[in-house]
C-alpha cells in the first residue's frame, strides 16, 4: 500500500510520504479488512530496521489439517540484492504474522550490520 500526496499544489511539511508495498495472497479464502490492516500496520514496523525494503508479500494458508495450529504465514521481503521468506504456523493470523516479523526484524538488522561492516 503506498500513500503519496495529491499534487495540488499545497505546501506540507512531508510532501510525499511512502510506505512498504505490501500485498496480502489469501490462498483459498477470503481476508477481512481488520487483517489487512493489522498486517500492513506490522509490516510498516519492518522499516525502522532496515529502510531499503522494497516491498512484501504476504501468503496466508489454511492447512487441511486436525492440527488446532494449521493457519499458515509465509512472508517474502523483497530488498535490493536480496529476497527473505520466513514461513510461520499458528493458531492464528496474527500469531503467525508477529512471529513472522519478529523472525524479519533478525534478519534485516544482520542484513544492515553486514551492509554496514562492507562501507
Amino acid at each position: 500500500m503506498r500513500i503519496q500526496e495529491a499534487n495540488n499544489g499545497s505546501k506540507m511539511l512531508n510532501p510525499k510520504i511512502c510506505i512498504m508495498k505490501v500485498d496480502v495472497h489469501a490462498v483459498n479464502f477470503t481476508v477481512d479488512r481488520k487483517l489487512v490492516d493489522f498486517i500492513q500496520e506490522r509490516m510498516d514496523k519492518l522499516e525502522k530496521y532496515y529502510d531499503r525494503v522494497v516491498s512484501s508479500d504476504v501468503f496466508l494458508k489454511v492447512e487441511r489439517t486436525s492440527d488446532k495450529e494449521n493457519k499458515v504465514v509465509e512472508i517474502k521481503i523483497n530488498v535490493p540484492g536480496d529476497d527473505f521468506l520466513v514461513k510461520k504456523q499458528c493458531k492464528t493470523f496474527e500469531e503467525a504474522v508477529e512471529l513472522s516479523a519478529e523472525s524479519l526484524e533478525r534478519l534485516l538488522v544482520k542484513r544492515k550490520e553486514k551492509i554496514r561492516a562492507h562501507i
